[in-house]
């Protein structure tokens, strides 16, 4: 199983982006290896409006009905959201997003050990990045 984040999904959608060409291989070769991809609610509403202030509803589309149908939406109950808040409220500094902190939980919850991702913090909480930086 393969957490994927935001940060995966926004460079697999903005020609822009300096991890595009990465992310849009990275995935093709996901999805060719049948890969078990799984995310959390919680990134698919901040990529969808991420994508939606930065690229607009053309490109929100091609989110909602190209890319996040290919990956497992985990919804976040309570217990989740509760665990990942205490963990925002102990983390010092403005760093990591309360959605960081409910994808971590989740991870670890669902024994997720990578992520295709290109945010450092996944590392730093010990996951494997996909693509390796």
């Amino acid at each position: 199983m393969i957490f994927v984040d935001t940060s995966a999904l926004y460079a697999y959608l903005d020609a822009g982006d300096e991890h595009h060409a990465g992310a849009r291989t990275t995935l093709a070769g996901l999805l060719d290896a049948r890969a078990d991809l799984v995310s959390s609610s919680y990134v698919a509403v901040e990529t969808s409006a991420l994508v939606q202030r930065r690229l607009g509803a053309a490109a929100v589309r091609v989110l909602h009905e190209d890319v996040l149908p290919t990956v497992r939406i985990s919804w976040i109950d309570e217990a989740t959201h509760r665990a990942a808040t205490a963990a925002l409220l102990a983390s010092p500094g403005r760093g990591v997003s309360l959605v960081d902190h409910v994808s971590f939980v989740l991870m670890r919850d669902l024994g997720v050990t990578r992520a295709f991702a290109f945010d450092a913090d996944f590392e730093s909480q010990g996951f494997e990045l996909i693509p390796a930086p």
